[in-house]
């Protein structure tokens, strides 16, 4: 059987296993999907290591989806923008780096959740490698304002001065989580609070009746800290990034074996679970 993985730190918790499985058995393909703990300081010799033994493909979690952009051979598609790379590719012999992330996100909010964004106002909380990985097909459904806020801001002004080629007509603006203002149509958060427990990233007035987008994903019905908050604060409604993990999947499973899964009963299983 042709062979896939996982490779972070810690990958233990990863579904990536339980939805590749469900993607195999959907279109009638034989493959062994293993979960890669790579050491800190050992991730280009985990994954060389890997495709040294006949794998096929891998995909990248936290924390080295930078270092995965760097150890590629070649950069595809939103990879090249993004500088993070999620999904890698052995193409005849050459190391090929994607990233899927944004495909899986849009496509979970547009298609999924029957949301457009095309003229909306976009809050994108966040400027490392999450938003990185998002942005440009965010863009590409041509929102009327992206406006990009981090805790540093000089982080966010320079992705959005990496944004000029891509925004089109849509305008572009960058601040710092304590300064955001205004409204908003959609809030994203592409930032690590979650993972530490917290939620309330910036002034509750601006999240009133948006849709809020968490990239992270909660167990069942328990609601990730970001949504928990931006339900509390007046939300229109709230999603977690649990449709995004699978989309974004399937878009890796489509570079690997030609042909993209259909979605619904993988992200049924997985709520139940």
């Amino acid at each position: 059987m042709d062979r896939y993985a996982v490779v972070g730190n810690p990958v233990e918790h990863s579904l990536s296993p339980v939805i590749h499985g469900e993607f195999a058995r959907q279109a009638g393909e034989r493959i062994l999907y293993e979960k890669l703990l790579a050491p800190l300081d050992a991730f280009d010799e985990t994954v060389a290591g890997f495709f040294a033994a006949s794998g096929r493909g891998v995909n990248v979690t936290v924390p080295f989806k930078e270092q995965a952009a760097k150890w590629v051979q070649r950069l595809e598609g939103d990879a090249v923008s993004a500088g993070v790379v999620n999904t890698i590719v052995d193409r005849d012999g050459a190391w090929v780096g994607f990233n899927t992330d944004g495909v899986g996100l849009v496509r979970d909010i547009t298609v999924n959740q029957e949301r457009s964004l095309e003229g909306r106002r976009v809050l994108l909380l966040g400027a490392g490698g999450a938003a990185r990985g998002v942005v440009r097909p965010l863009l590409a459904q041509n929102p009327a304002e992206l406006t990009v806020a981090n805790r540093g801001v000089a982080k966010a002004q320079a992705l959005v001065a990496a944004l000029e080629d891509w925004a089109r007509e849509t305008r572009c603006g960058a601040c710092a989580l304590d300064e955001v203002t205004g409204e908003f149509d959609v809030v994203i958060n592409a930032t690590s609070a979650g993972l530490a427990g917290r939620g309330d990233l910036l002034a509750a007035t601006s999240v009133r009746g948006a849709f809020c987008y968490d990239l992270v994903y909660a167990a069942g019905a328990a609601q990730t800290p970001f949504c928990a908050w931006a339900t509390g604060a007046g939300a229109g409604a709230v999603s977690d990034g649990l449709g995004m993990l699978v989309e974004q999947a399937a878009e890796a499973f489509r570079l690997w074996r030609g042909v993209r899964p259909a979605t619904a009963e993988v992200m049924a299983l997985l709520r139940r679970r």
